[in-house]
């Protein structure tokens, strides 16, 4: 059996997270939905006066298999949808046929087709891919080397890093394994997003036995898939594993989701009956978290592709920072849409209502209500929207010594035991919502046996753990936290969300406060806010 035979054999070990329906030619007329306004949104971006495409810069790609590579292999040169910057397995150049896989190839359509009929979020992004070969001879070792090595990738610049695949508790080599963030894929991960500065959209589990691993990370964004209601997608699908263990399944969803209350899914995207070219260039329908996933990652690269166009024409309140894979996460996640706006734009002009599997939206979940907990079980923030995310992004970065604009975020430190505020210059409107978003990473590092400061296969890594932040929305005149409007103070979370309708109009502020310290005496974080000022 050659390897690619291996590879399509196994290839449920990949599907645990994309759930392909009954392949038949589909109408090219519903490609738009996922990427117009009943999904992301993200079209706005590419047409004038945008025009943003993804233009130099580098996403990644880990998965089993890979996309054939235009040139190398004969599958490839059916329909050319696309054009790779390079494929590998594992860590060396990809041989010709070999591990080349239609999942693989559909999760990268979604990224960076230029097919007319069904384009890609960022056709013009530069994507490396790296299979990781057949699992009977692979595990979270190779994994962890692929990722390493895609990461590297582009002299050190790759933004993010797409993981539409994942590896179960049973293949786990750990006595009793759990979700508990120390699977050596996971600390990978996280050591990855802070050593190479890259976000990693890792596929939501989706259950049935599932493949969890690595959803329990801190530094990435998990993704859970929307379905359409009215042709507009707005709730999460059924078959994506994110409820509250309870009944008859609680023991089967106790394995896959995460320990304690610290909650997996970050976002929702789009990723229900997604049109997509397969190898033989025919259109397949295709649905899960897998297809949802690239949706994000990709439209990382159009964020990023205007950050860098800003850079270079050094306009003000610009920085590297923007690179920064914490903000890009704090600006994903504080722009999701969630609550339908009236019109009057109270609600910063969301365009639809997000709901959970049982009819739920935001207003009705837990995290709206609770103080400790920043994220809802099933959607996270929200749903991905990629031109929200455009609007939170393009104000810039601002200084907590300046007086705020009413949308942005920023890079900062803050030291143990201390706090940062910012100030919102104009008085914010009473009954309108802020939303504010904080993230920072868990410190993981590399047990370098070998002192060479890369992963090698045998080596392992060392939580070091999570330090405690908090986010706070105050009244300008106050300095008490007690009196704080609202907050989001989380204990297990690396991530702080703030939806909250303002009670009366006046100056307002956030204050980023250093509540515990379980590692470095200062803590690097992002922060992202959106507000509506006094009419």
């Amino acid at each position: 059996m050659t390897q690619q035979q291996i590879v399509k054999k196994l290839a449920w070990l990949v599907w645990g997270i994309s759930i392909p329906l009954i392949t038949a030619p589909s109408s090219l007329a519903k490609d738009t939905s996922s990427l117009g306004e009943s999904g992301i949104d993200v079209r706005k971006l590419h047409a004038p006066p945008y025009n943003l495409l993804g233009r130099k810069i580098a996403i990644g790609q880990v998965e089993i298999g890979r996309p054939g590579q235009f040139g190398l292999d004969k599958t490839a040169s059916k329909k050319r949808t696309f054009s790779l910057m390079r494929v590998f397995y594992r860590d060396t150049p990809a041989k010709a046929d070999s591990n080349v896989d239609a999942h693989a190839a559909m999760v990268a359509g979604v990224m960076i087709s230029s097919d007319k009929a069904l384009p890609g979020v960022a056709p013009e992004a530069r994507l490396y891919s790296s299979a990781v070969g057949s699992p009977q001879k692979a595990g979270q070792p190779e994994e962890c080397l692929s990722a390493q090595h895609v990461a590297v990738q582009n002299g050190g610049d790759v933004r993010a890093i797409n993981f539409s695949f994942g590896e179960s508790l049973e293949r786990d080599s750990r006595t009793d394994p759990v979700l508990d963030g120390n699977a050596l894929l996971t600390q990978c991960i996280d050591w990855s997003s802070r050593v190479h500065d890259v976000i990693y959209v890792v596929a939501g589990n989706q259950g049935n036995g599932g493949i969890p691993i690595p959803t329990d990370n801190f530094n990435g964004v998990n993704i859970a898939y929307t379905t359409r209601r009215q042709d507009v997608f707005t709730k999460v699908d059924f078959a994506n594993l994110s409820a509250a263990p309870v009944g008859i399944g609680r023991r089967l969803i106790n394995r896959e989701i995460n320990v304690g209350p610290r909650r997996s899914i970050n976002l929702a995207a789009p990723g229900s009956n997604i049109d997509l070219l397969n190898l033989e260039g025919k259109v397949d329908s295709v649905t899960g978290t897998s297809f949802a996933a690239p949706h994000v990652t990709a439209s990382v690269a159009l964020l990023q592709e205007y950050g860098d166009r800003q850079l270079r024409a050094k306009q003000s309140n610009w920085s590297l920072d923007s690179r920064r894979h914490e903000v890009m996460k704090a600006v994903l996640l504080n722009s999701a849409e969630k609550i339908k706006d009236n019109g009057d734009r109270l609600r910063l002009g969301m365009s639809r209502d997000i709901l959970t599997k049982d009819n739920r939206n935001w207003l009705e979940s837990d995290a709206y209500k609770d103080q400790k907990i920043p994220l809802d079980f099933q959607m996270g923030t929200g749903q991905l929207n990629a031109f929200r995310a455009y609007q939170q992004f393009s104000p810039g970065q601002w200084k907590p010594d300046a007086a705020l604009p009413p949308i942005g975020w920023d890079y900062r430190t803050v030291k143990e035991s201390s706090f940062q505020d910012y100030v919102l210059e104009q008085p914010l409107q009473e009954r309108s919502f802020v939303s504010v978003t904080l993230a920072w990473d868990r410190l993981v590092e590399l047990q370098d046996k070998n002192k060479n400061q890369r992963y090698d296969v045998g080596e392992s890594f060392s939580d070091r753990g999570l330090n405690n932040l908090d986010i706070y929305l105050m009244r300008v005149e106050d300095d008490d936290i007690s009196k704080s409007i609202w907050s989001s103070q989380s204990d297990v979370d690396s991530v702080e969300h703030i939806f909250h309708e303002i009670p009366a109009t006046g100056r307002y502020k956030i204050r980023v406060q250093y509540r515990q310290k379980v590692n470095e005496d200062t803590q690097p974080y992002a922060l992202a806010w959106w507000t509506v000022p006094k009419k």
